[in-house]
């Protein structure tokens, strides 16, 4: 896995190799995070990342995140509650040399309480296939107030999510097995 675009392109990430069951991780491929990266960047609301304070739910290895970063995202927060997945997001941080810009915590995506800074304007979650655990998380990241008006919402899964009010579609596209979602939360036109 590499990044495959901005001030980082080329950097080599750490992974598990094909992937750890027990571990429940499935990065997100080199060829579906650049799709991701083209459809936002292209968006008919313009381009989200430069600038912005992304949260990264279900990070895995931080592969979009550390993406989005290399893309002119300001911030990054990484969520997720597994330990060899926190130890990837670690490893690809200082591959990257982005320690002051990014905030990895432990803790569940579906029950993330209370925000208590700055709303994040672009949010990924990939959250392990078929569980309904998108569904909770973003609830849970709405309920919170995590997610900043007109701020845009990336979801990886294995079947086209139930987006919660007041998301509102942008796009959705399949590739091999993974549906990516792409939703806005209304108020900042």
């Amino acid at each position: 896995m590499r990044i495959v675009g901005g001030s980082l392109r080329g950097l080599k990430l750490a992974d598990m190799g094909q992937g750890d069951s027990a571990a429940h991780l499935r990065p997100t491929g080199d060829r579906v995070r650049e799709a991701i990266f083209n459809l936002l960047i292209n968006g008919q609301h313009g381009n989200p990342v430069p600038g912005a304070r992304v949260l990264d739910l279900f990070a895995g290895t931080g592969a979009l995140g550390i993406e989005a970063l290399s893309r002119g995202a300001s911030r990054v927060t990484f969520v997720d509650d597994g330990a060899t997945a926190r130890a990837l997001i670690r490893a690809n941080i200082e591959r990257a040399r982005a320690m002051g810009v990014t905030d990895l915590w432990r803790r569940d995506a579906t029950r993330l309480g209370v925000n208590r800074g700055p709303a994040y304007d672009l949010v990924f979650l990939d959250p392990p296939y078929g569980k309904g655990l998108g569904e909770f998380a973003l609830a849970s990241a709405l309920d919170g107030g995590w997610i900043a008006p007109g701020a845009v919402v990336v979801w990886e899964e294995s079947r086209p999510p139930l987006l919660p009010a007041p998301l509102v579609p942008l796009d959705q596209r399949r590739y091999g097995d993974s549906i990516v979602t792409m939703a806005r939360l209304p108020g900042d036109d």
